[in-house]
């Protein structure tokens, strides 16, 4: 998963997430992502966080990279999970922590310019 790092890992929760480009070459692993970008404050900002059977399947055209980007989401931060319940109390943690816009408004999609 290092082709496409800006930087080597950034901590969520106590675990150690790579960051990638939304290009990157995935690979087929299981795992949890969070879609991530910096803001003023100089501090990683988290926008969506979710979990996958396979980064390669769930991350093309995913449904909530747009709205992410509109927010301020400039890369994925990935973390290989390979057990499910592992995966899933994880992202009921980071969800919990950081609160991220578009798990905690569901249906919630940035406005469009209009110009």
């Amino acid at each position: 998963m290092d082709e496409g790092a800006v930087a080597n890992t950034v901590n969520w929760g106590g675990h150690a997430f790579y960051v990638l480009s939304m290009e990157a070459d995935w690979n087929d692993e299981p795992g949890v992502y969070i879609f991530a970008g910096i803001q003023a404050d100089a501090l990683w900002h988290a926008y969506y966080v979710g979990i996958t059977e396979s980064f390669k399947a769930r991350l093309q055209d995913h449904e909530h990279w747009v709205a992410a980007c509109r927010l301020g989401a400039s890369h994925v931060h990935a973390l290989v999970v390979p057990l499910q319940a592992e995966r899933q109390q994880i992202e009921q943690e980071l969800i919990a922590t950081y609160r991220p816009y578009l798990n905690t408004r569901p249906g919630w999609s940035a406005p469009v310019s209009t110009e």
